[in-house]
């Protein structure tokens, strides 16, 4: 049985509420919450308030040991932050958070963020015209494949002060790739790599966005699950990239297969034909079988016997 990450004391949970009150005194009418008893909120962010050119919604999800043990998981929505630019962003909140462990940093984090767009907008066209910030990433939407190509960004260091470590990371782990599927003109492709640190989680997706036709995929959903030894626990995390609740199903795949020390990517081109959930179906059968064919789901004899079953009654089914 998979070990979970232990919960926080009631102490963070008070840093918490107090901490949430004070953003919301601040920020108005930008500050939302989404889900109080998942402590799960966002905010839209302009570079200026008066004049919006560019916006970005920051959503975030307070874990039970944050801000003693955990900082908080996030997600950037914009339309215009790719490549080197969310690189850049990602690791201006990794330094935050170095600095500040075991404080409360969401404050830090939005004014940032606030300070990136600023200093966007002034060195470029804005090309996030408003009206296209994604205020309700938490809706399951059958349209949300006809919205804009939302990049939504959660840094893969945030879980912990795990990427510290970099006794490996400078090697990049092997990548493997996934056979494609292709369904209404949609075609889905699963990528696998062994992790151990969040930072090789880092270094995986920039490698992957050095392919071209990758990095020009509607969406590149991934999750990743690293075992923690020394707290017996798992650090853990997933990304929709604009396609809502399909990280979160990701994960749950992975979780339930029992996977350790492995991301998973899977890209999906739009054909331009709505899918329906037939979508998270693709996602969720072309990671199972990238994870099964490389080996690494569960090594207990249920878990091997249930693939094994799964992969016999779909080749009869064939014949």
């Amino acid at each position: 049985m998979a070990d979970t990450v232990n919960p926080g004391n009631e102490g963070d949970l008070q840093t918490q509420i107090e901490e949430v009150e004070a953003l919301s005194s601040i920020y108005g009418d930008e500050w939302c919450v989404i889900d109080e008893a998942s402590r799960i909120f966002c905010i839209k962010i302009s570079n200026d308030i008066e004049e919006p050119k560019l916006t970005a919604c920051l959503q975030i999800i307070l874990p039970p040991d944050y801000p003693s043990a955990a900082p908080p998981i996030y997600q950037i929505n914009a339309a215009w932050l790719r490549g080197s630019e969310r690189a850049k962003l990602a690791n201006s909140l990794e330094d935050i958070y170095v600095e500040h462990a075991g404080e409360s940093l969401l404050y830090l984090w939005v004014e940032k963020i606030r300070d990136f767009l600023v200093e966007k907008s002034c060195s470029s066209e804005a090309v996030d015209p408003p009206g296209k910030v994604n205020m309700t990433a938490e809706e399951e939407m059958e349209d949300d494949e006809d919205a804009p190509d939302f990049i939504a960004l959660r840094g893969s260091t945030e879980k912990a002060p795990l990427f510290l470590d970099l006794a490996n990371d400078e090697e990049i782990p092997p990548i493997k790739h996934g056979n494609t599927v292709t369904d209404r003109r949609s075609t889905f492709q699963a990528h696998l790599a062994p992790v151990v640190t969040p930072r090789q989680v880092k270094t995986v997706l920039e490698k992957l966005y050095e392919n071209k036709k990758i990095a020009s995929a509607t969406h590149n959903i991934y999750a990743y699950r690293i075992y923690r030894e020394d707290k017996h626990s798992f650090l853990q995390d997933c990304e929709d990239d604009g396609e809502t609740a399909a990280g979160g199903r990701l994960l749950h795949l992975l979780q339930i297969l029992d996977v350790r020390n492995v991301m998973v990517v899977v890209s999906r081109w739009y054909g331009g034909i709505l899918l329906g959930p037939d979508r998270f179906k693709h996602i969720n059968n072309c990671a199972r079988n990238i994870l099964v064919e490389e080996g690494c789901t569960a090594s207990t004899d249920e878990a091997t016997k249930s693939g094994a079953k799964t992969k016999r009654n779909k080749s009869k089914k064939t014949k």
